[in-house]
């Protein structure tokens, strides 16, 4: 998969396509033309290469096809290959909103979206994603607490004891999708804030078997605004640890 990361990297017109996504979210093919010299063929051949290189993701809202940028591919580019080479300071220098993922919807609400191919089947990623054995292993050294019941509570705990997070589990499915909201506890300026909404979206890969695709929805978060760029930060982190955590057994540096 890499290959076709640094691939669709290469050309020029791709980075002004993922410049143009990383400015304003969630673009229609026409609204991705106009500032291009380009046909509309051309951008369309443009995305493809984007869209399987894993880069952006699309949805069907109403009539239009809208593209987003997709965080997590370049999180693992970085954890790869500049992660390991840098000192851990650089992490926060290097800060990686230019990863991160907006989307507006037809009603012009805010949303993030973030996606990973994973080589487990729907049910381990909902084990991995509801134990708290293994919830420990890839989101932050936490571990989520509930009874997994709709209107129940939930929480991440911290291995110090502290409550970072609750929320309320609005809807589930399992193993396809959970639905919470969510409020930070542990970062001040975002403990005041209401909470906003993420959904796990958990589907078996259309094309390649033995694989999932998990899909992050982060929405709702209006009066969250300190809440959406941690997560902007910090969810990219959670979903490559968990790729690595089910595929490998082991941790990934920066999401333990």
């Amino acid at each position: 998969m890499e290959n076709e990361i640094f691939k669709a990297l290469a050309d020029p017109s791709r980075r002004t396509l993922l410049d143009l996504l990383h400015a304003s979210d969630g673009r229609t093919l026409n609204e991705l033309c106009t500032p291009l010299q380009m046909s509309r063929f051309g951008v369309m051949k443009h995305l493809n290469i984007l869209e399987e290189a894993g880069l952006i993701t699309t949805r069907k809202v109403g009539r239009e096809k809208l593209h987003y940028l997709n965080a997590v591919p370049i999180r693992q580019i970085y954890d790869r290959w500049v992660s390991k080479y840098a000192e851990p300071w650089a992490i926060e220098l290097t800060s990686l909103k230019s990863e991160l993922e907006r989307e507006t919807n037809m009603d012009n609400k805010p949303r993030h979206i973030n996606r990973i191919a994973i080589k487990a089947t729907p049910e381990q990623v909902w084990q991995a994603l509801t134990d708290p054995a293994k919830t420990s292993k890839f989101w932050f050294n936490c571990s989520i607490r509930s009874d997994w019941e709709v209107g129940s509570p939930f929480e991440l705990w911290n291995p110090e004891g502290k409550k970072q997070v609750e929320g309320t589990i609005l809807a589930l499915d399992p193993p396809h999708r959970l639905t919470m909201s969510w409020k930070f506890l542990s970062f001040p300026h975002a403990a005041h804030e209401s909470p906003s909404r993420m959904t796990w979206e958990i589907d078996p890969h259309a094309e390649l078997q033995g694989v999932t695709l998990v899909t992050v929805v982060h929405d709702e978060f209006e009066q969250a605004a300190n809440t959406a760029a941690i997560l902007e930060n910090g969810l990219p982190i959670v979903l490559s640890g968990m790729k690595t955590f089910l595929e490998t057994g082991a941790t990934l540096a920066g999401a333990e």
